[in-house]
């Protein structure tokens, strides 16, 4: 397998190391930093997230994150978010009565789950979307790890498009989410394929296959 050139992006978004040694398990060559040019010119970029949604959007604001990301897109260059670096592609997150911007990828808010127990944390199966890249070689019966409170309850963007996203969705506690997003160039999981065992490496190896 040729190697991919990833860049992890270094914006203060918590622990990477498994999100790393993931994507060299698949193949690709790591770099996690900070610089933007790097960043945009790199055949892939991941950005992970952990935490508060206004805690990352800040991170990513002072690296430069919104802007690295629309440019890479402009130019068709894939982009995966991992967790809270799916939910700072929406429009924006509300936590705590707190009511951040995201990147504005696509319409709509990040809210809290509305689930008896929080968070949700552990194995969960998802709702499958027909003809995603994003989930080839993957059964609906596979479960990935989750650990979230909050997420995209609702999926705002018109289907009427040329290519419309292919979204997958997941439950927990009677609440209905959105649990990845496969849009072109633009993936993104609200669960950690870098912690989902042998499931979570075929979606990164999916990945790759489109850089």
């Amino acid at each position: 397998m040729s190697s991919h050139d990833v860049v992890v992006l270094d914006y203060g978004a918590g622990n990477v190391r498994s999100a790393v040694r993931a994507l060299e398990r698949v193949g690709a060559t790591v770099t996690v930093t900070a610089d933007p040019k790097l960043a945009v010119e790199a055949d892939g970029l991941l950005v992970p997230g952990v935490g508060a949604f206004a805690a990352c959007m800040e991170g990513l604001r002072a690296a430069q994150g919104p802007r690295i990301i629309g440019q890479r897109l402009a130019g068709g260059r894939p982009v995966l978010g991992i967790c809270v670096g799916m939910q700072i592609l929406f429009e924006s997150g509300t936590e705590h009565g707190v009511h951040t911007e995201g990147c504005g990828e696509w319409p709509g808010e990040v809210t809290r789950l509305q689930a008896p127990v929080l968070p949700h944390m552990g194995w969960n199966t998802v709702e499958l979307p027909s003809g995603s890249r994003m989930f080839e070689g993957v059964s609906a019966e596979d479960r990935f790890y989750f650990v979230h409170s909050y997420a995209a309850r609702n999926w705002e963007l018109e289907t009427e498009i040329t290519e419309p996203p292919k979204v997958a969705w997941s439950e927990y506690g009677g609440d209905r989410f959105v649990a990845a997003v496969d849009n072109g160039a633009l993936w993104a999981t609200q669960f950690h394929p870098e912690k989902s065992g042998d499931v979570g490496s075929q979606l990164l190896k999916n990945w790759i296959g489109t850089l």
